[in-house]
């Protein structure tokens, strides 16, 4: 597996647009995926210029765009070029976003009558497929068998979401947003794909906030960030997903599951409460080690002079947790010091199948940061991983995970 925080820089890819309102989303896809160090060529359908206008595709993508198969006249000769198996070599990935129901049928049945069509027959290496179309449309049977045979054929599906639709419905069909499609673009550059099909994931995420008084409370700086990566890739590798969440400014994806709580003892319940339904349950939560005594009903005014705050020790989660054969459980170890020597007491203290590592010492890891360097730890093996994006970061944890389940 790839291991670069940049995983898109360098890369080729060419992105597919088809004839649908979404079109007009393909902007925010060329120009993400350009921000992020990608060389961006686009193929349209005719039926997409009634959308959206080559130029401005061209534009950002500072490539040509391609529309027709042929030349628009021969009468003074033409340059001999096979554009189509060009592009199919050249590409590291394809994306066609959006897709409508015509051209997912089309690439079901192998029909080259456009020059989108005609360049995927060609294609060589991976194909991304954002769906998108009226619910009706995005509903029939016809619809669903050809995502699914095309699927079942290697291509990595990114579903339609529910949502308000043009038509002024709502209901699923809406294209997924343009942060989870490269999402799914950097997850399939490096190398995964939807391996965690049939499991259910529990991931706690963020900090606990213990109150003092109504204004008031003892937290720390976990911004959620390594959680909902975890949440979000292992979404996407195909498993149902669950986030027990602390305050935290962090979303998942629409299809995640969130669970919002404030305390250790509420998230403490809220772990017991969900993990029976669960195979995996990932502790990335910083939950607070102690609480105040005592909660005060009203703010503490400074004329009452609140020198100092009795604490009490919350309740351990991952010891108190009991799992069934076929469960497992990964716990996180933020460390100042010794996080070897940590990391593994915790490990084999409270029966861990794995535990994650990591150090604020090290640059651009830990708390806030949108990076991370970790090392996980099981009974029988260490890896050490370098500097990268919290969502490469989330990957690679999956994929240890995926060696011991």
């Amino acid at each position: 597996m790839l291991n670069g925080s940049d995983i898109l820089k360098g890369k080729k890819v060419i992105l597919g647009v088809t004839g649908g309102i979404a079109a007009y989303k393909a902007c925010l896809i060329v120009r993400s995926l350009v921000s992020k160090g990608a060389e961006v060529k686009v193929v349209m359908t005719p039926s997409a210029l009634e959308f959206i206008t080559p130029l401005t595709l061209a534009t950002l993508s500072q490539n040509e765009v391609v529309v027709n198969t042929f030349p628009a006249n021969q009468k003074n000769g033409v340059d001999l070029k096979t554009w189509h198996i060009d592009y199919g070599l050249w590409a590291d990935l394809m994306i066609i976003a959006p897709a409508t129901v015509n051209t997912v049928a089309k690439m079901r049945f192998g029909i080259a009558d456009n020059a989108l069509t005609t360049l995927v027959c060609a294609l060589r290496e991976k194909l991304l497929i954002a769906p998108a179309a009226d619910m009706d449309m995005y509903n029939t049977p016809a619809n669903m068998e050809n995502l699914k045979v095309l699927e079942e054929r290697g291509a990595y599906i990114v579903n339609a979401e529910e949502g308000f639709l043009a038509s002024g419905l709502t209901g699923p069909g809406r294209m997924a947003e343009p942060s989870k499609i490269i999402d799914a673009a950097e997850l399939l550059l490096s190398g995964y794909t939807k391996d965690f099909r049939n499991k259910r994931i529990l991931v706690t995420a963020g900090p606990t906030y213990e109150d003092i008084d109504p204004v008031r409370y003892i937290g720390n700086r976990s911004s959620g960030k390594m959680g909902f990566a975890i949440a979000r890739a292992a979404y996407l590798r195909g498993a149902d997903v669950t986030v027990i969440s602390g305050p935290s400014a962090e979303t998942g994806y629409p299809e995640i599951d969130r669970i919002t709580v404030r305390s250790a003892v509420e998230m403490k319940n809220a772990v017991e409460s969900n993990f029976s339904e669960n195979d995996i349950l990932i502790m990335s939560a910083a939950v607070a080690d102690y609480r105040p005594a005592e909660y005060s009903g009203h703010k503490i005014k400074k004329s009452e002079k609140l020198t100092s705050v009795e604490l009490v020790e919350n309740p351990d989660i991952l010891a108190s947790i009991k799992k069934r054969d076929g469960q497992h459980i990964v716990g996180f170890a933020l460390e100042t010091d010794d996080l070897d020597k940590n990391a593994k007491l915790k490990l084999e203290k409270k029966n861990l199948d794995m535990i994650v590592g990591n150090t604020i010492k090290d640059n651009g890891a830990g708390f806030e940061f949108d990076t991370n360097k970790i090392t996980c730890y099981t009974k029988n093996n260490c890896v050490e991983f370098p500097l990268l994006s919290k969502f490469q970061t989330a990957n690679n944890i999956l994929a240890e995970i995926k060696k011991i389940i």
